[in-house]
């Protein structure tokens, strides 16, 4: 739909108003995030979204309802997915836990102006190259197959590779945390923090994330605006819904499964989109291919929510049978009586004491 640039400079604002309430309100003082805080974060943000989503019903109608609907819900889980890189990092750098959130936020800004770079360059692409959509369908597929098929990936991630190796070969670094400072003067010359390192690595996992993120929501709507939209409100709630879950994520031993097959299916949609659009010469003399099916965004919203149910239930079921299957053999244990212990006996005389008893028996007997 066309979009005003009053509406988004009205967007990007409130987007800005939201990230400066969080600073205030929330980073006034570094904390432990709460479980409790993080619930009443994310239902605010969800709320927001939901928000957003009735005025593009409102006033853009029922299918870019659905394709912004869509695309939320695709990203969000993406997100959650994305989830277990950041507890990664955490680890891996031993961040404190009242600094995590600040950490967090830094590296959602920054996800937020790497993205929207990319969904710019991205709907400029969608709209003079059809070719594009055979691009970005290749890369879903193929994202979709790694998910499936080699899912141990995230456990396979180094956090000191790539950037973070360079940064920490061209600069200094201190080896303790200086609070949430970045960078500190020490004997006259300027250090970087561990805190620094790991705003780079959380901003380079940030920026693998979107080349998996942006062709998928580009194959539910081509419309830059929800795109973006889409893509922010996701990443908004993304920081409390790390502190919700927490270790929860690896109960969710499905996901990646759930993803492949959402992820594959977007990327088959976009195939078809691209030969409905066809204008490559040698794919049907350059003419489009009128067979190929248009998947509508209410099919898509259905297919990913439905994927995602089956998913998650199927998790939980399998999490639940795991935790009980652990704890029968330690119930069948305690509840085990024990055997009575047996009767202590008396120790087999060795041979120099039998000999000395036979010798001593014998000796009366020797003197009649």
């Amino acid at each position: 739909m066309p979009v005003p640039a009053w509406l988004w400079a009205a967007t990007i604002a409130a987007l800005l108003a939201l990230i400066l309430l969080d600073l205030i309100i929330v980073n006034r003082r570094p904390h432990r995030v709460t479980i409790a805080e993080s619930a009443r974060w994310i239902a605010f943000y969800i709320a927001c979204a939901v928000a957003f989503g009735t005025g593009v019903w409102i006033f853009g109608g029922d299918d870019q309802a659905a394709a912004y609907i869509t695309g939320y819900i695709t990203e969000y889980t993406l997100s959650v997915d994305n989830l277990f890189i950041f507890m990664l990092i955490m680890a891996s750098f031993a961040v404190p836990a009242i600094h995590q959130h600040r950490v967090l936020l830094i590296g959602i800004v920054m996800a937020l102006v790497m993205r929207g770079v990319f969904i710019a360059v991205g709907a400029q692409a969608v709209q003079r190259f059809s070719w594009v959509f055979w691009l970005f369908g290749g890369v879903l597929i193929y994202t979709a197959w790694k998910f499936a098929f080699n899912n141990n990936d995230d456990e396979d991630y180094d956090p000191n590779g790539g950037v973070v190796r360079l940064v920490r070969k061209l600069f200094p670094v201190t080896d303790d945390y200086h609070g949430s400072r970045l960078t500190i003067r020490q004997d006259g010359r300027r250090l970087l923090t561990p805190m620094f390192i790991v705003i780079v690595a959380i901003g380079g996992a940030d920026l693998v994330f979107a080349v998996d993120s942006i062709p998928a929501i580009f194959g539910i709507t081509q419309d830059a605006y929800l795109v973006f939209a889409a893509n922010a409100f996701a990443l908004m709630g993304l920081r409390q819904l790390y502190f919700l879950l927490g270790g929860l994520v690896e109960k969710l031993v499905y996901l990646t499964y759930g993803l492949a097959v959402i992820l594959g299916f977007i990327g088959v949609k976009l195939v078809l989109h691209a030969l409905h659009k066809n204008e490559l010469p040698f794919i049907n003399g350059g003419e489009h291919v009128t067979w190929a099916p248009e998947i509508s965004n209410w099919t898509s919203l259905a297919v990913i929510v439905t994927v995602l149910t089956i998913t998650t239930v199927a998790s939980l079921l399998k999490s639940r049978r795991d935790t009980r299957l652990a704890a029968e053999p330690a119930a069948t244990e305690s509840t085990t009586p024990r055997s009575a212990a047996p009767e202590p006996t008396a120790p087999e005389p060795t041979a120099s004491e039998s000999a000395a008893t036979g010798s001593t028996a014998s000796g009366p007997a020797d003197r009649n």
